[in-house]
Order: structure tokens, then sequence, then C-alpha cells
């Protein structure tokens, strides 16, 4: 069992029993999934199937490494003129994590990959939704340190969701500040 693990069974159950007043363990708060999803959306609009699919693969690529886990392509679900969009167009990547796996990639994310990146000041509470599950975007997905900043030929953004089996956004949002992500601190009055 790797150390958030252990500091989630060991430290953050009992300070929500009392917090929240539980009587059994297994009512607290847990963190039940993350997944990790990036749109191609503007890097493939306007190109040919060969140049889209080099794309693809580098960004699956790359998020395979993040993950640890093999990415599941995305395809549109209807046709948007607009968008330069057909129906059945592989238009994102996604990754669910679920055991060990999410909770190592959350001891990365958490002391690793939010600390390096720019210009971080703590995450907004407001990205937390009233079931108390969070959503966390990258413009850049180089502050991941499975990537090499050297090697990497194209820059994507990435979304990362956290999701809680909490009851309301008060347990979610104190599930996190014991668990370790830095949120910032509501400031009152403005």
């Amino acid at each position: 069992m790797e150390k958030l693990q252990k500091k989630y069974n060991k430290e953050i159950i009992p300070a929500l029993q009392k917090r929240f007043g539980y009587k059994n363990p297994m009512a607290v708060p847990r963190i039940t999934k993350v997944t990790l999803n990036s749109s191609f959306g503007k890097n493939t609009v306007s190109k040919t199937s060969g140049e889209r699919e080099k794309v693809q693969n580098f960004i699956l690529a790359d998020l395979a490494l993040i993950a640890g886990q093999r990415p599941k392509l995305v395809k549109s679900k209807k046709s948007i003129a607009g968008f330069k969009l057909r129906e059945g167009l592989e238009i994102a990547a996604m990754v669910t994590l679920r055991k060990q796996k999410m909770w190592d990639f959350l001891e990365r994310f958490i002391y690793l990959s939010l600390p390096r990146s720019r210009d971080f000041q703590g995450l907004n509470p407001n990205s937390i939704d009233q079931r108390g599950n969070m959503n966390i975007g990258f413009r850049e997905h180089i502050s991941f340190p499975e990537i090499f900043i050297e090697k990497e030929k194209m820059i994507f953004g990435l979304e990362v969701t956290i999701s809680t089996n909490a009851k309301n956004k008060e347990e979610g949002e104190e599930l996190f500040r014991l668990l370790g992500l830095p949120l910032k601190v509501k400031v009152s009055g403005k």
C-alpha cells in the first residue's frame, strides 16, 4: 500500500468520521475513480487523415505515459458542420483509473505535477461540484513528471476528474483538503 492510501486509511477516515459524525467507517466519502481526458479538437480539425492519425498517436502515447494505462478513443456522436465534425470521427482520448493505479496517480499528481505546473497558486474550490467531484484542467501536459519536455513535438491540454462518493460539496472539499490537494482558502468579503 502506498503512503497516500495509508494516510487515507489511518488518518483521513477517522478525521472525516469525527467531522461529519459517521459511526461506520464505510460511510465516509472515498475516491472512486480518476479520469483523464484530452480532446484532439484544434490539433486535427483541418488536417488530412494521415496527419490526424499522427497527432492522435502522439496524444495517446503521452496520455498512456501519464496514466500508466492505455487510453481509449472517444468518437463523436453526431455531425456538427460549424465545428467541421462528422459523426463517428475520433475526437478525444480518455483513461479511467481505479484501485491501486488511481492511488499511484494521485500521489504523483499531488506531490509532483501540481507543484511543477506554471504559475500554480492552488486549486480553486469552485472546481468541486455539488456531488463532491473535482475537475482540474491543464493547458499544458508537460507538468507531469513522466513527460520529457526536450522530446515534445506538441503540447496539448488535458482534464483530470477526481470522482468521489461524497454526498455534497462540503464533504468532497474536506476529503480533498485532508488528502493534501492544495485548495485556495476562500476569502470572505470579496
